[in-house]
């Protein structure tokens, strides 16, 4: 709960009575290892906040491969991009790479209290700059680094990703292959023992 509290302190134009009441229009829900939290082609405009766990963001393509786009992990807001921002149905599924926990909240409801109190108008602005600038990054760094550095740059945000997350998915999120990620890492322990 303190770390929502935190992120959303740090909106401006917010006040904490505003983010209790908020709080208490949240529901907290727990996921089991391997659970859909959000399937493909649904309409759901759930908005969570992780307070413990990791949440994949998948699909498979045509050719039968398996594709993971995001990896969401404490602290972070998960929402399917496509329900609330383009308003049609999820493009991939949502799933609980280990226990999860999560304080979610449908963002149509959200929405009703935003248009009934123009004083939340900001946290609108919040959310959806929010995914809109992780969207944008996500290009920006298969645009501006290389591999080793997208993974570099994982491991920095999130040192402990690596003992948490298959290899496989970390790979595909990066857009390589697991034996490129392999070669990866193998070149970084290398360079560290030198």
């Amino acid at each position: 709960m303190q770390l929502l509290l935190d992120a959303i302190r740090q909106i401006p134009g917010v006040n904490p009575e505003d983010v209790q009441f908020l709080l208490g229009k949240a529901a907290r829900r727990t996921l089991t290892a391997g659970e859909i939290y959000i399937r493909e082609g649904s309409s759901s405009r759930k908005l969570a906040f992780i307070e413990q766990g990791i949440i994949r963001t998948s699909t498979v393509k045509q050719n039968g491969d398996e594709v993971t786009m995001l990896l969401r992990w404490e602290g972070q807001f998960v929402a399917s991009h496509d329900a609330i921002i383009r308003e049609r149905p999820a493009e991939f599924s949502y799933s609980a790479l280990e226990p999860v926990s999560i304080l979610e909240m449908d963002y149509g409801e959200l929405e009703k209290i935003m248009n009934e109190h123009p004083r939340y108008e900001p946290l609108r602005t919040f959310f959806l700059m929010k995914m809109l600038s992780e969207s944008l990054e996500r290009v920006e760094t298969f645009v501006l680094y290389s591999p080793e550095e997208r993974y570099r740059k994982l491991v920095e945000e999130k040192p402990d990703i690596v003992n948490r997350v298959p290899g496989k998915f970390i790979a595909s999120m990066l857009g390589i292959t697991p034996v490129s990620l392999s070669r990866i890492r193998k070149r970084i322990v290398a360079r560290a023992k030198h």
